[in-house]
């Protein structure tokens, strides 16, 4: 029921942020864009070159990616076939639901896995189509949703 496709940190300054990746990593970077979820201004960035993606994401404080206390690494991203049945999974294993885009109209949500001190992130399916025209315009390929994890 999911498929693993990228990995987030949360950072103070998304342009600091490139620039560490792609002299250190080489990644290359779509422009970041900016955004709003609710009463939250913030600004999104995605690598090129299809998944595993690295996402950057600069919140302001308060929102669920504040970094006022410094960059951190956030979450690892999923899609889900559904995301209902995604999080009533992972709340059932002890991963209880931290955040939910849903009441913003966004099909998302985060879940707190202390052992690792991160989150993970289910987004449901219905929003790769969107994803992929923003993020992925090149085509290169994704990564399947197993029907049968």
């Amino acid at each position: 029921m999911t498929a693993f496709y990228h990995v987030c940190f949360v950072v103070p300054d998304v342009e600091k942020a490139m620039r560490d990746f792609e002299s250190s990593a080489g990644v290359e970077w779509h422009e970041p864009q900016a955004a709003r979820l609710g009463d939250w201004d913030y600004r999104i960035v995605f690598t090129k070159g299809g998944a595993p993606f690295i996402e950057l994401i600069e919140g302001p404080p308060g929102s669920p990616w504040d970094a006022s206390a410094g960059a951190r690494f956030d979450h690892l991203g999923y899609w889900t076939s559904s995301l209902a049945a995604g999080t009533r999974r992972l709340a059932d294993q002890g991963l209880p639901e931290e955040f939910s885009g849903c009441p913003y109209g966004r099909a998302f949500a985060y879940h707190r896995m202390d052992s690792i001190g991160a989150r993970i992130e289910l987004v449901d399916a219905s929003r790769q189509p969107q994803f992929l025209q923003t993020w992925n315009p090149a085509g290169a390929p994704m990564p399947a949703i197993d029907e049968h994890s």
